[in-house]
């Protein structure tokens, strides 16, 4: 556990480097191409390519497209239509998230997750109730999509890992994660980028450099190993530390004027959805697929 308590506290700087410094300013998919590339190249020289079983590295870069790829794509647009401290809110989905899809591939419906993701929403509907607009929507959708990949990699990374009959260890096959990353990425920067949005300067291209060696790649490797020493009820808690972590860093920092009341209440009718969630999967009677 205690892994995934220091890349929280790594991690809770990254939202607000992204949306204060590169979000609307620097192209998004140029960003997210920046921090897979960057990852990649960190452990491109531990990858054993003749020794690493095919299945096991075709299963780790599919992981790497949707809990990496697929989650930048929908995380960095959030930022355009959100301040940090919702983004960072609406989050709290990703454990629901994780308990839902364990649960579907153990072949069992959890009543609890609709109950819970209700309540997460109404908590939202709190936090911006006089300015839900078209945008605010879209950013929580966004904010969701990217919830639903990053659990999604972190439910299949632990279960590839636990299964897996490989004894490599996992720092030699994590560079395939950031290929399969790499994959996605490029086709949707070629396709979606803004050339005209690059870095103007030496503090963007900084940030970006950070978040791509130390966020993205000893961040991921870390969590993702962490996520495997832990059960899924642990990990699901884990996810949701970096919450207060990365709003009390935003407001210290860069959003003293932020509305503290509204944030409060919004952030503790969230919260009360993960516990609800937490009870359910606590007390629940498995019901079979």
């Amino acid at each position: 556990m205690w892994i995934l308590l220091a890349v929280t506290g790594l991690w809770a700087f990254s939202f607000s480097l992204i949306g204060v410094y590169l979000a609307g300013q620097v192209d998004a998919w140029f960003s997210v191409l920046m921090r897979v590339s960057l990852a990649m190249l960190v452990f491109l020289p531990f990858i054993k390519f003749r020794q690493t079983p095919r299945p096991v590295a075709l299963k780790l870069m599919a992981i790497g497209a949707i809990q990496l790829g697929a989650m930048y794509g929908f995380y960095y647009q959030s930022f355009l239509f959100l301040s940090v401290p919702e983004v960072l809110l609406f989050t709290v989905m990703t454990p629901i998230y994780i308990t839902l899809i364990n649960d579907l591939l153990e072949r069992r419906f959890n009543v609890g997750f609709i109950i819970s993701a209700l309540i997460a929403v109404a908590g939202a509907v709190a936090i911006r109730y006089q300015g839900i607009d078209e945008g605010f929507i879209q950013g929580f959708l966004m904010v969701q999509g990217a919830n639903l990949c990053f659990g999604l990699g972190q439910v299949a990374y632990k279960r590839l890992i636990e299964s897996s009959q490989t004894q490599l260890p996992q720092l030699t096959l994590f560079g395939w994660f950031f290929i399969g990353a790499f994959i996605v990425v490029v086709p949707c920067f070629l396709a979606l980028g803004n050339m005209e949005k690059l870095p103007t300067t030496s503090l963007q291209w900084g940030i970006l450099v950070y978040l791509g060696v130390i966020a993205s790649g000893l961040g991921y490797f870390a969590w993702n190993k962490g996520a495997t020493l832990v059960n899924v009820g642990a990990l699901a808690v884990a996810n949701n530390l970096l919450i207060p972590a990365g709003i009390l860093v935003n407001l210290v920092f860069w959003n003293r004027d932020a509305d503290i009341v509204r944030l409060v209440i919004g952030g503790a009718v969230i919260i009360s959805a993960l516990y609800i969630n937490q009870w359910f999967a606590k007390n629940r009677q498995p019901v079979a697929a």
